[in-house]
């Protein structure tokens, strides 16, 4: 049972019940000292020793919430979704870390760029950004609150496996979404192999 955290970084608020199509899940709420909210969800008991399947997707509102096909990201949220769920245990934390980390409005402006030509990363470095702002670290508190230790990875980001690994969160495995690909964001993916390092 989660209780509130003392760790300034990173504060548990609360838990309720989520039923949602794949099954009633458990909907905890973290808040950073920065004021930012992050939720993970959990189906199953999680916090048993035994290496859980886990999803770390990041906030994004035009795939997950708008059904854009610019990206994979709505495809490998329900892909996760679904794997859990079949699994009948897991977890998926939920990072509000919109547009790698540059948020929505950033983001809208990197897409227009890329309607002229320039490539994902291109865009983001074009506005003055990284290829990739986001932290991963924030995943091993919310883990550690819930209890996981050990962790089957659902990613094509080679990033989220090395971070893990690196701040204590052992990887007993990579698991590949391999979903979404169309023509619309044919590019996109293969601009993340080339120059970001996923793995498709």
């Amino acid at each position: 049972m989660l209780s509130p955290s003392r760790v300034p970084a990173l504060r548990f608020i609360a838990s309720c019940k989520l039923p949602t199509p794949w099954g009633e899940f458990t909907m905890h709420g973290f808040e950073e000292a920065s004021g930012q909210e992050h939720v993970a969800l959990t189906l199953g008991v999680v916090d048993d020793g035994a290496p859980v399947l886990v999803r770390l997707h990041s906030e994004c509102l035009t795939g997950d919430a708008l059904f854009s096909l610019r990206c994979d990201c709505g495809f490998q949220l329900e892909a996760a979704l679904d794997a859990i769920a079949e699994e009948g245990r897991g977890a998926l934390l939920y990072l509000r870390q919109e547009g790698r980390g540059i948020g929505l409005i950033n983001k809208i402006r990197a897409y227009k760029l890329q309607d002229g030509g320039a490539d994902t990363v291109e865009a983001n470095e074009q506005l003055g950004f990284p290829a990739d702002m986001r932290d991963f670290g924030i995943a091993r508190d919310m883990l550690s609150e819930l209890g996981i230790h050990q962790v089957r990875v659902m990613t094509n980001n080679p990033r989220k496996l090395e971070t893990l690994n690196r701040v204590g969160i052992a990887v007993t495995e990579h698991v590949p979404l391999k979903v979404g690909r169309n023509s619309h964001n044919d590019h996109y993916l293969n601009t993340k192999a080339a120059k970001l390092g996923h793995l498709f």
